[in-house]
């Protein structure tokens, strides 16, 4: 038994909070923001998990966005608030194996019929995966996001 705790000991300690860093190195892993609005029903209950070192699961995004199309990778970084690095991926680079073929749905119905994904780097080896679509009509930005641990 002593084993056990001591080994539990030991992970307490390793998982402990250093505060190491700098301003900016926080700021960088900041919350991103992924809802301001209603959820569309369509992306509630996707229980599906993004496959990387983490298998995290997909969380809904549902976004006020008034722009007269689909945010640009500027104007989205700017819309979750974050002020790093922000790219696009065509949704074959995203999932080349179709192992989200449900997730790509649920995210065309809940917008406007296409889908967008942004990557967003929170590190040098984290990122999120927004898979978004435009709902003009609303003026929203939805979908869903999903953390990636990539090293």
């Amino acid at each position: 038994m002593s084993s056990d705790e001591g080994y539990s000991a030991f992970l307490d300690q390793a998982n402990q909070d250093t505060g190491a860093g700098d301003a900016s190195t926080q700021s960088s892993h900041a919350p991103l923001k992924a809802t301001d609005t209603d959820v569309p029903a369509a992306l509630q209950g996707i229980e599906q998990t993004y496959v990387s070192e983490a298998d995290e699961p997909f969380e809904p995004v549902s976004l006020k966005w008034t722009g007269r199309s689909m945010p640009s990778e500027n104007d989205f970084a700017s819309l979750i608030g974050h002020k790093a690095e922000v790219s696009t991926l065509s949704t074959r680079d995203f999932d080349p194996k179709g192992e989200y073929k449900g997730v790509m749905e649920a995210v065309e119905k809940a917008g406007d019929g296409k889908v967008r994904v942004f990557r967003v780097e929170v590190g040098s080896t984290r990122v999120w995966y927004y898979v978004v679509g435009w709902e003009k009509a609303a003026g929203k930005v939805v979908g869903v996001r999903a953390k990636a641990v990539e090293s």
